[in-house]
C-alpha cells in the first residue's frame, strides 16, 4: 500500500503476529537497556517496595504494542516528529532502533500513531499558497520502518488556524479552500494513512444552535454543509482511510456533556442518513482524576455508533490530576485508576478499535506545556497524565492499559 507495512496492513490495522514478533525480535525489544525496558518499581512509596517487583519487564511481549495486538486492538500515541531520532532504516531484515528514550519508547509501545501538531493547518501551511510537509513525512516515514500506522490529524478545525486564514478565507473562496487543502493533503498520504479526522470539534451546545454546531470560522464561512464538504472531498482524496469525526467532553454523565453527546449522535446519524462517507467517531477522552467519572452514557453511546456501522477510536487519552489532592503516589494511582475504569467499559464495545494517549511520556504532555489554571496544581508539581513519567518508566496507568487489553482480549 506504499506505508512500508505490507499489503493489506493499511485496511485490517495489524501485524500479523509472525511479522510483529520478528519486528519485536529484531529490533532487540525485549532486551534491557539503560533507562528503557524496566522500571525499578512503579511505586515511590518506600513502604509498598517489598509488595512491588523491583524491575518490571515493558518491552517485548510484555509491551503495550504486544498486548494490544494479541487482543485485537491497535494501541498508540500522540508523537512529535522533531524528537524522533532521526537513525533509520533495517539491518538484515530488522529495523535499526536507538538508545534515544523517546523514540524507544515509541517504537516499543505503539502501533499506530498520529501527530500531535504537524499535521493540523497551522503546521502545513505556511502561506495560502505554500504547504510544509517535512515533519509530516518524517511521522510517515518512521512509521513505515517499524510496521505502525499512521492517523491523521485534522483536515478540518476551527482552531490553529495559520495567521493568514482570517485576512484570506472569504465567502467567496473558503469552499474551494478547504476542499483544495482536503486534495492536497489527504491526497499526498493517500493510500498510507490507517484513518483521518476528518472534521474535529464540529459541535458546541452553549452556542445555542438548533443543530448543536459550533459557530466557527466554517461555520460562518460556509454554513453547516462545510462538515459534509470536508467529509467528500477527503473520500474522493483517499478511498482507503477510514474517515472520522472527533470530539471531547462527550465521556461523562454530567448534564453539559450528555447533551453535547447527544448532538454529537445526532451529527453522525445525519452524515450516515444523508449518504455522508463517514467510518468512525473519534472520542477524545481528555479525562480527569478528580470528579465525575465515566459511565453508561458513553457505553449507550458507543452501541448507538455501531448500529450505523460506524468504528470508535479512543483518539486522545490522558488523565489530568490538577485538582486532586495528595502527593506523587496518589496522583499515580487515582490516574491508573481512571484508567483502568474507562478503557474497560470502552474496550468492552465490540465496535472500539483503537486506544490512543496523547503523548507518551509526561515529559511532553501538553498538559505541563500549558499555563492555563486548569493544568496548573496548586502544589507546583507536574502532572503525570501519561503510561510513562518524565525518565520514561512505566506508572502504574501504563499497567492498567495493560491489563485492560488482557481483559477485552478478542483473539
Amino acid at each position: 500500500m506504499g506505508n512500508g507495512i505490507g499489503e493489506g496492513t493499511v485496511n485490517s490495522g495489524r501485524l500479523s503476529r509472525r511479522a510483529f514478533v520478528r519486528l519485536a525480535a529484531g529490533a532487540g525489544f525485549g532486551s534491557c537497556v539503560p533507562g528503557m525496558g524496566f522500571a525499578a518499581g512503579f511505586g515511590r512509596d518506600k513502604r509498598k517496595k517489598a509488595a512491588t517487583p523491583a524491575r518490571v519487564a515493558v518491552s517485548g511481549a510484555d509491551s503495550l504494542r504486544a498486548h494490544a495486538t494479541a487482543a485485537g486492538f491497535q494501541v498508540g500515541c500522540a508523537v512529535v516528529p522533531e524528537l524522533l531520532d532521526v537513525v533509520l532504516g533495517m539491518t538484515n531484515g530488522a529495523p535499526n532502533v536507538t538508545n534515544d528514550p523517546y523514540t524507544r519508547t515509541v517504537i516499543e509501545q505503539a502501533s499506530i500513531l498520529v501527530a500531535e501538531n504537524a499535521m493540523k493547518w497551522s503546521s502545513l501551511r505556511p502561506t495560502p499558497e505554500s504547504y510544509e510537509f517535512s515533519h509530516a513525512d518524517k511521522l510517515f516515514h518512521y512509521a513505515a520502518q517499524y510496521g505502525q500506522l499512521v492517523r491523521g490529524h485534522n483536515l478540518c478545525w476551527h482552531e490553529q488556524l495559520p495567521a493568514w486564514f482570517a485576512a484570506t478565507a472569504k465567502k467567496d473562496n473558503a469552499r474551494s479552500l478547504l476542499t483544495q487543502h482536503i486534495q492536497t493533503v489527504a491526497g499526498r498520504y493517500a493510500g498510507k494513512i490507517h484513518s483521518w479526522d476528518v472534521v474535529n470539534e464540529a459541535v458546541h451546545v452553549p452556542d445555542g444552535r438548533p443543530d448543536g454546531l459550533r459557530k466557527s470560522p466554517w461555520l460562518e464561512l460556509i454554513g453547516p454543509e462545510y462538515i459534509e464538504l470536508a467529509f467528500i472531498a477527503a473520500a474522493k482524496a483517499d478511498s482507503q482511510a477510514k474517515l472520522t469525526y472527533n470530539d471531547y467532553d462527550i465521556e461523562l454523565d454530567t448534564e453539559e456533556q450528555s447533551a453535547k453527546r447527544a448532538q454529537v449522535l445526532m451529527l453522525v446519524r445525519r452524515l450516515h442518513a444523508r449518504g455522508v462517507p463517514i467510518h468512525a467517531v473519534g472520542i477524545q477522552s481528555h479525562l480527569q482524576a478528580s470528579g465525575p467519572k465515566p459511565g453508561e452514557g458513553i457505553s449507550r453511546f458507543i452501541r448507538s455508533a455501531a448500529e450505523i456501522g460506524l468504528e470508535v477510536y479512543i483518539t486522545e487519552l490522558d488523565v489530568n490530576s490538577q485538582a486532586l489532592p495528595g502527593g506523587p503516589e496518589l496522583q499515580d494511582g487515582a490516574v491508573a485508576d481512571v484508567y483502568k475504569s474507562y478503557l474497560e467499559r470502552v474496550l468492552r464495545e465490540p465496535n472500539v478499535k483503537a486506544v490512543l494517549t496523547w503523548g507518551i511520556t509526561d515529559a511532553h504532555t501538553w498538559l505541563n506545556q500549558s499555563k492555563q489554571a486548569w493544568a496548573l496544581r496548586p502544589d507546583g508539581a507536574r502532572q503525570k497524565p501519561l503510561p510513562f513519567d518524565e525518565q520514561y518508566q512505566p506508572m502504574p496507568a501504563f499497567f492498567a492499559m495493560r491489563n485492560a487489553f488482557d481483559v477485552a482480549r478478542r483473539v
